[in-house]
């Protein structure tokens, strides 16, 4: 029973975090507040979680992993792929061997292999706290798919990595030539299962759904399973279920391309996986905090076994450590930067180096969150001999701490680095957007038109006039639209974006006078609840557009 109401006591805790986010006359990042409720939860209950490091392995990260890859922007990612595998494979291998000897040489009661683990473990970014950070601050679009494509890739191999030195600190043994054969296999063929779990899986679940008809919830509980089945299944072949659960994302954004699925279906799925992404992030950061007190009293007592016997020291440890990840952050991106520009002038390419302000904004988004946390407490307990692993309680305290100050950092100092950065007002996406718009308009009149041609074939006389005029009203619609997302020049563009942007408040408002007047003849018991339900369901489908 304690169990549960611990369990209500945090999903409670991510929903007022929301609300307080809001409240506070300041900015303050979502996993912050959730970090404090998590402690006033460990405070008021005086009951901790003891948590089982490979269960909360596999409830938290594959979903969370399959949603990056899912959603990420495929055309920023494979645009910026040099940068981004630059962030996400050189600078991990670089932080894991710079911070694992910093981490060392500070500690050196911490084996170098505990001390390559940690620097592993938090060597990944966490794009979701650099969003709610970076919310009232005007990050560049790239930069973000930058973020995003880096903390995508960098999960991946820096629990790659964490996995390999914790195996190097169980057995003592470390083979670089025996690494890299398991390193290939581990990647490929977590990479393969992912992709070949998920189309499988979707290719039977579309076929199932041609054939018999498709119930909403079918695909949806589908998408929310297959993170899991693919993460096992990579698991079982001694491969990677992060590889996996990420490939398994990025073949899923492409499987959904064919379009099968019910338009009913996709509505219900995002908003599905956006509760799931909320509540698993959230509850993350709210059992960090739930966690801390008992994290820092272990590690208080293991910070005699370092040679001092002030707590103090352990503040020391955690600001010199993530100062320590900045500056590996910001040599490896300046250096990488000098790097990409000098083979792009070498190529005659026409290039513009960013201002100072990117390049730090770009290192002090270096955010850790929520992966770092699920690899930390998956350190073992034990050593085979049964000995408890070493210093252990001192390498999660050092990782929360790590989590927090970035936190902090990036909460101060994003804003102030972004802020008055200037932006292009048009936007290629904008451009883009206006003629996927343009095409699709012509694509319905078309459509329209073959519809009306077909259904006139077989109408009376006093039907026909009927069919003209609903086709013309619905063409009108479609033509307009096309005349919108096609302009002659740029100034008719803006005009023509401006009455959009009025017709939608109207529309708005008078969706919104309609939903009223629904719910108000339902509580006078003039509209059946059933028939209530599905008038408000279509206005609320249409207003999802318009917003």
């Amino acid at each position: 029973m304690a169990a549960i109401e611990l369990v209500l006591a945090m999903l409670l805790a991510v929903i007022v975090s929301g609300y307080i986010a809001r409240i506070l006359p300041f900015s303050l990042p979502l996993p912050i507040i959730q970090i404090a409720l998590g402690g006033v939860i460990a405070g008021v209950l005086h009951h901790g979680v003891v948590l089982q490091p490979a269960i909360f392995f596999l409830l938290f990260l594959p979903p969370l992993l399959f949603l990056d890859g899912w959603r990420i922007p495929k055309d920023g990612l494979f645009r910026d792929r040099a940068a981004i595998l630059q962030l996400a494979l050189g600078l991990v291998v670089f932080t894991v061997i710079g911070a694992g000897y910093l981490i060392h040489w500070l500690i050196p009661v911490m084996p170098l292999a505990v001390a390559f683990a940690l620097a592993a473990v938090v060597s990944p970014t966490d794009p979701i706290a650099v969003s709610s950070i970076a919310a009232r601050a005007p990050v560049p679009p790239r930069l973000m798919h930058i973020l995003e494509g880096e903390s995508l890739l960098n999960d991946a191999s820096g629990l790659v990595c964490f996995q390999f030195a914790v195996a190097a600190a169980m057995t003592g043994r470390f083979s670089l030539a025996t690494a890299s054969l398991t390193f290939l296999w581990v990647a490929l063929v977590g990479l393969g299962v992912g992709v070949a779990f998920t189309l499988a899986v979707t290719a039977v679940q579309h076929g199932l759904s041609r054939r018999f008809g498709e119930e909403s919830g079918s695909p949806i509980l589908i998408s929310v399973l297959i993170p899991f089945g693919a993460y096992l299944l990579a698991d079982r072949l001694q491969a990677s279920g992060i590889l996996a659960a990420v490939a398994a994302g990025i073949t899923m954004s492409y499987a959904e391309l064919g379009g099968s699925n019910l338009a009913t279906t996709r509505l219900e799925r995002s908003a599905v996986w956006n509760t799931i992404q909320f509540t698993l992030n959230g509850i993350m950061f709210v059992l960090l905090g739930e966690q801390l007190p008992n994290i820092l009293r272990t590690a208080i007592a293991n910070v005699q076994q370092t040679g001092h016997r002030d707590p103090w020291w352990l503040a020391v440890y955690a600001v010199a450590i993530t100062i320590g990840l900045g500056l590996l952050r910001l040599v490896w991106v300046w250096v990488s930067l000098r790097v990409n520009l000098f083979r792009q002038r070498r190529a005659g390419a026409q290039v513009t180096s960013p201002g100072w302000r990117l390049i730090l904004a770009t290192s002090l988004a270096g955010v850790r969150g929520a992966v770092t946390l699920a690899g930390i407490l998956t350190l073992p307990l034990l050593l085979p001999d049964r000995s408890p692993f070493p210093v252990r309680g001192l390498a999660i305290y050092l990782a929360a701490a790590v989590i927090l100050l970035s936190l902090i950092g990036a909460s101060v100092g994003l804003p102030q680095l972004l802020k008055g950065l200037k932006l292009p007002d048009e936007p290629a996406t904008q451009r883009e957007e206006d003629r996927a718009r343009s095409a699709a308009a012509c694509a319905a009149i078309e459509s329209i038109k073959q519809t009306q041609h077909e259904m006139l074939e077989h109408a009376s006389p006093a039907e026909a006039d009927l069919y003209a005029n609903a086709a013309s009203r619905v063409i009108a619609i479609y033509q307009r639209r096309a005349q919108a997302s096609a302009p002659s020049d740029e100034k008719a563009a803006r005009v023509l974006r401006k009455a959009d942007s009025v017709e939608r408040k109207l529309r708005l408002s008078a969706l919104r006078a309609e939903r009223a007047e629904y719910f108000n003849l339902a509580r006078q018991r003039k509209l059946s609840d059933e028939t209530s339900r599905k008038l408000v369901r279509e206005v609320d489908l249409i207003e999802s557009r318009y917003r």
